[in-house]
This record gives structure tokens, C-alpha cells and sequence, in this order.
């Protein structure tokens, strides 16, 4: 009895330490999304405005303001990659962005 007990907390332990370890529905369309189509424009990151940020998955009108801001401070945005010095946007909300955004290098260092 005390064997199975301990065998039975050991799995326990094992799930709540590695829950990606148990099977169970999953999906990963939120974290690569579809590049853009052909034909589809990206958005571009020097550019657009707040209404083009805000059709971005996870951007919100406070989000595409602090792009707006950061744009200007900084001059523009330099790489794709940069999007992730915006309060708001970490890893995850990049790896859905980085496909439907672009940036133009003859605007953005002005």
C-alpha cells in the first residue's frame, strides 16, 4: 500500500514540476501565426499608424501608442526585434508579431 501511495506522489510531483509533459489539448496558432499572404502587406513598424498597430494580435490602442512613442524617441526602429524594448511586448507577443510586421531601413534612421 505505502508503495503505491509513494508512486502515486511521485507522479503527482512529476506533472505539477513538467506540466508540458502531459498530453492534453494544445494548440500553437497563437504562437506562429501564418506569415503574411502574398499580396498581403505587412505592417510597417516606422510608419503606421495607431489604427494599423492596433490590427496586430495583442496590440491594443496602449500598446500602438507606446510603439508611436518609442518610434519617435528613438528615431525608428532599427530591427523587427527591437518591438521587444516596448512595455508590453515580451517573447510571446513577438513571436506572433514578427511575421506581420516590417520595417522599411530607408525610414526608419531619419
Amino acid at each position: 500500500m505505502r508503495t503505491t501511495i509513494s508512486i502515486a506522489l511521485f507522479l503527482i510531483f512529476c506533472v505539477a514540476a513538467h506540466p508540458a509533459a502531459v498530453p492534453g489539448p494544445q494548440s500553437n496558432e497563437a504562437e506562429s501565426p501564418a506569415p503574411a499572404a502574398e499580396g498581403e502587406e505587412r505592417v510597417e513598424l516606422n510608419t503606421a499608424d495607431k489604427a494599423a498597430l492596433e490590427t496586430l494580435p495583442g496590440i491594443g490602442p496602449r500598446t500602438a501608442e507606446r510603439i508611436i512613442e518609442y518610434r519617435t524617441e528613438n528615431g525608428g526602429f532599427e530591427k523587427v526585434e527591437d518591438l521587444m524594448n516596448i512595455r508590453g511586448i515580451g517573447e510571446r507577443t513577438f513571436l506572433r508579431l514578427r511575421d506581420l510586421v516590417r520595417i522599411d531601413a530607408s525610414v526608419g534612421q531619419q
